[in-house]
């Protein structure tokens, strides 16, 4: 049998269930498998293997190949996604609405999209698949941020651009957004959306994500159901109750017109929905203490006969009198007898007006005169003297103040007619001391002092060594 020159010539080394050993001519040794020999070969066969190459066969796979790859680019390579693109919505005092397009992710898969603000990452927007707005709350009045999307997928990360926004100053309306409900007057309506388009705001039917306020005058859904028709009662309208769940304030129209007329951001807790605003032509705010004052002739109308007696006393009352000059000064006998200072005229108004008082325990307002003194709590016993006498002052004897004593029990004319000052009764126990002037007082000149000697001085070391003795150093 005559051998191929592609024939090759092997003998089988050993054969077992899947493999066999071949051994060739020159000690070639090959593991072939054994499914693949003629049947009835065992060891120590000899078989021709024959290799030739299939080349009609080698075209079609590689064309087949190249098919496959070129579907695989136009169906994953032609197309790649989209970055997001962040637009703003609405922009108010406090907060601020973001929107974009849906996201063009081709043939990628989603991992995730977050937001950042001033380069911080905020939050990760919920399904980013079909939410496009998101409303960032909670920021600063007359601020600038920065916002940008940042959107991950399997094909890589896409950032979108970046956004600066400054939030609204309070004077700044164009930031309002509402939604309408139902409002029962027509004109106040028409006002309140003419008040709306002035200051650059907007308003809708439905309740939106930008929504900052939902303006009605009842919760029913049609004004026909706010009252009672044929015994049957309409319930709160489906965007009521939505404001209600996303805590949007509910007010009334009258709060639009407020802010119009003020030109800048009212508060809204006067105009909630059941409250009474005042009008809003005549609106004007102003402060507790501004409320609580009235004209007295407002007031008479309306308080009771005690409060206009004592409305008609306070007024009654002469003005606090301030006198930088000092206090008059005091007799002798005034400052070493009793510590109850005088009592000037306008706190003995003041205190007849008190005893005059019908209701027990009422307090009034008023001022305290700046010369006001308690009184001593213990009057029988004599105050220490006040200013400190030198010793060589001399002592008068009680006959020399005699006459001093009976000036001072003369009653003293008092300032005003109206308030008279009580004498006051000498004790008789008391003397009177007179008080010398200062220029009076004879003051002894200080003694000498010696000057001291110096420490190396000769005659103080001669005084403190005693007799010498000489010593022999041999």
């Amino acid at each position: 049998m005559a051998v191929s020159q592609d024939s090759f010539m092997f003998t089988v080394g050993k054969l077992g269930a899947g493999m066999a050993i071949l051994l060739g001519e020159r000690a070639h040794l090959i593991e072939f498998p054994s499914l693949l020999l003629p049947p009835g070969v065992s060891t120590g066969s000899i078989v021709n293997i024959s290799v030739q190459r299939n080349i009609p066969e080698e075209k079609k796979r590689e064309n087949d190949f190249w098919n496959l790859q070129s579907e695989i680019l136009d169906a994953f390579g032609t197309q790649t996604p989209e970055n997001p693109k962040l637009e703003l919505r609405n922009v108010t005092q406090t907060s601020i609405t973001l929107e974009w397009p849906k996201l063009e992710l081709a043939t990628a898969k989603l991992r995730s999209l977050d937001l950042y603000r001033d380069r911080q990452r905020v939050a990760a927007i919920p399904s980013p698949l079909n939410n496009t707005s998101t409303k960032v709350s909670g920021l600063q009045l007359d601020t600038e941020y920065t916002f940008q999307l940042v959107l991950r997928t399997t094909a890589g990360v896409y950032p979108s651009n970046v956004l600066r926004v400054r939030t609204h100053t309070m004077t700044d309306n164009s930031g309002i957004s509402v939604c309408f409900g139902t409002v029962e007057d027509d004109v106040l309506l028409e006002n309140a959306k003419m008040a709306l388009r002035e200051m650059g705001a907007k308003w809708s039917d439905k309740i939106q994500i930008d929504t900052t306020h939902f303006v009605c005058t009842t919760p029913a859904a049609t004004p026909s159901g706010a009252h009672p028709n044929n015994s049957i009662v309409t319930g709160p309208g489906v965007e009521y109750q939505k404001a209600l769940q996303l805590s949007i304030p509910v007010v009334q129209p009258q709060w639009i017109l407020a802010c119009h007329a003020e030109k800048k951001m009212m508060p809204i807790r006067p105009f909630y929905l059941g409250e009474h605003p005042s009008s809003p032509s005549h609106f004007r705010p102003q402060s507790m203490s501004q409320a609580n004052l009235s004209s007295p002739s407002q007031r008479s109308g309306t308080s009771s006969p005690t409060q206009q007696k004592h409305a008609a006393n306070r007024q009654s009352l002469p003005p606090q009198r301030v006198s930088a000059s000092s206090p008059p000064a005091m007799s002798p006998t005034q400052s070493s007898g009793r510590g109850s200072a005088p009592r000037i005229p306008e706190e003995q108004e003041v205190l007849s007006e008190e005893e005059e008082e019908d209701q027990p325990g009422r307090t009034r307002k008023g001022t305290m005169s700046k010369n006001f003194r308690f009184p001593s709590p213990n009057p029988a016993q004599p105050p220490p003297p006040v200013p400190p006498v030198p010793p060589t002052i001399s002592v008068t004897p009680a006959e020399e103040a005699e006459p001093v004593v009976a000036q001072e029990d003369a009653p003293q004319t008092p300032p005003k007619a109206d308030a008279p000052v009580p004498e006051k009764e000498v004790d008789p126990e008391l003397t009177s001391v007179g008080v010398v002037a200062a220029s009076s007082v004879e003051v002894p000149p200080p003694p000498p002092v010696d000057k001291e000697r110096p420490l190396g001085s000769p005659n103080e070391l001669d005084d403190d060594v005693g007799e010498t003795e000489e010593i022999s150093l041999n």
